[in-house]
């Protein structure tokens, strides 16, 4: 049942013209071998030459693919996975509990799949303030992406505040909890790390909010 069923990778080659499983390869070769490179010598190190060199194209086209370094190492298919995921979820469930449902296959898919990849690209968000600037901007393009389920889901408009705030807010958590991950060395399960954040911006932080703040300038 598409329900139930794993989300798919995010592309199947076989359902793409010759044309676009061209592009694809390429896409997929340049940013094999920026992760290859940055892996080798780190990010700062690594220059779109040396990139373009690695995958056997011009710089001209690695560009052409990639406005900058920052997007090879950003750039994915997975929103549209995503999307469609959340689409065949049950009509009746909580969007919250579609989402978390979603993220945990997403997330074990790629961690069964490229495990290091998965895991040097949120190292670089934690650690490189420019993959990290980028990673912001690109929020952007998930976050309308969640505006659209949201709105499908609520009967609401994608442009209202009310759903704008609940994606961005969404989207926040889910970077947050990336760069927690990666900062503290990949201690734990992801998946069980996603839930904790979602049950935070689900319910808040509870009491310990209240008391944290009875000591403070504030709390005479």
């Amino acid at each position: 049942m598409p329900a139930t069923a794993p989300p798919p990778s995010p592309v199947d080659p076989s359902q793409l013209g010759l044309r676009e499983r061209k592009k694809l390869k390429t896409r997929v070769a340049i940013r094999e071998a920026t992760y290859r490179l940055i892996a080798e010598q780190g990010y700062e190190a690594t220059t779109v030459e040396q990139i373009a060199q690695a995958a056997e194209v011009s710089a001209s086209t690695v560009f052409r693919y990639f406005p900058t370094k920052e997007d090879i190492v950003l750039t994915d298919e997975h929103d549209p996975v995503m999307e469609e995921a959340l689409r065949n979820r049950p009509a009746e469930e909580p969007l919250l509990d579609s989402l978390r449902h979603v993220l945990r296959q997403t997330m074990e898919h790629s961690m069964r799949h490229e495990p290091e990849v998965t895991k040097l690209r949120m190292r670089l968000m934690a650690e490189v303030p420019a993959v990290r600037s980028r990673s912001l901007e690109s929020m952007s393009v998930t976050g309308g992406m969640l505006c659209r389920v949201i709105a499908e889901r609520t009967g609401r408009d994608p442009a209202e505040l009310e759903v704008r705030a609940y994606a961005m807010g969404l989207v926040g958590t889910l970077f947050e909890t990336s760069r927690y991950w990666a900062e503290r060395d990949y201690p734990d399960d992801i998946g069980d790390l996603l839930d904790r954040a979602l049950t935070v911006f689900a319910q808040g932080l509870g009491p310990g909010v209240a008391r944290a703040n009875q000591g403070g300038p504030t709390g005479r």
